[in-house]
């Protein structure tokens, strides 16, 4: 068995172990409103912090400022103008192959 299927197989036991905490911690109590919106909250924190930081390192090295920044500039840009999700992306990709272009 490779090291990935080792750690994958971690991670489904720790998933498990973690979900069957819930129900068990609470005694079948459903959690309050303000445990609910920090629960709701913490995927999407997640998911923005992985997408950070594989835009941002090179290799598993740590963090380098390139073409990649300027795309994720660009969607973030594009996020707060609210246009459609497509057009977001071809905008980050645009503006991704430019900065490489010229640079």
């Amino acid at each position: 068995m490779s090291a990935a299927w080792i750690t994958i197989a971690v991670l489904c036991a720790g998933t498990v172990a973690i979900k069957s905490v819930g129900p068990l911690a609470l005694g079948g109590d459903p959690p309050s409103e303000r445990v609910s919106a920090v629960i709701r909250l913490i995927a999407p924190a997640l998911l923005a912090a992985l997408i950070v930081y594989e835009a941002l390192s090179v290799d598993g090295h740590g963090p380098e400022f390139d073409a990649r920044l300027v795309g994720v500039g660009a969607a973030a840009l594009g996020l707060l103008a609210r246009l459609p999700l497509l057009v977001i992306v071809a905008l980050a990709a645009l503006a991704t192959a430019l900065t490489r272009a010229l640079g």
